[in-house]
């Protein structure tokens, strides 16, 4: 080495260097798993979403219909990544506003999001309510449609907390037109 390196501290970087580039390329970098085109009833572009979830081998999506037809009727979808669910989409009807509770969000100290009625976004996760059909009394029912979209072990959070108002719309116009919102 002495020949090719007229200072000792260049071999010493020679060889760092060489470690850096092929020590370890037996391991390869894992992504996210292999998602559908679209996912969620077709709300969200795999594009969308990818780049948000933590990496895995294995992706298995689930999805009860969209249909909201009497309260508490909720559709949720859920995104897992070897067997455990890191994606939710979910929407509840309510036949009153004041039955939109975001209570159990109040210690992520969530911020307020421009999305829909009201919305919500924190840490890991946002929500939106619509208004689909109002109450026309204090006693009769209208339409709410209360909207979640939550992760768990996100890679990036800033990513995600970028993403989600873009998400949160393209849910929210879903929603109003699947159920013929006016």
């Amino acid at each position: 080495m002495r020949q090719l390196f007229r200072h000792p501290m260049a071999a010493v970087a020679h060889v760092m260097l060489i470690a850096t580039l092929f020590g370890c390329s037996d391991g390869e970098t894992k992504a996210a798993p292999e998602l559908p085109e679209r996912i969620c009833w077709n709300v969200f572009a795999r594009a969308d979403v990818a780049p948000l979830l933590p990496a895995g081998e294995k992706a298995t999506l689930s999805a009860r219909p969209f249909g909201l037809v009497e309260d508490l009727d909720s559709a949720t979808c859920t995104l897992d990544i070897d067997g455990v669910t890191k994606f939710t989409a979910y929407a509840t009807l309510h036949d009153f506003e004041d039955q939109v509770d975001w209570a159990p969000w109040a210690k992520a100290r969530p911020e307020t999001l421009d999305v829909g009625t009201k919305g919500i976004i924190w840490y890991d996760g946002a929500a939106s309510y619509i208004v689909c059909e109002p109450s026309k009394t204090a006693a009769t029912p209208g339409k709410y449609i209360d909207l979640h979209i939550s992760t768990s072990d996100l890679p990036d959070e800033e990513k995600l907390r970028k993403a989600l108002p873009a998400l949160m719309r393209q849910f929210v116009a879903f929603t109003q037109k699947e159920l013929n919102c006016r």
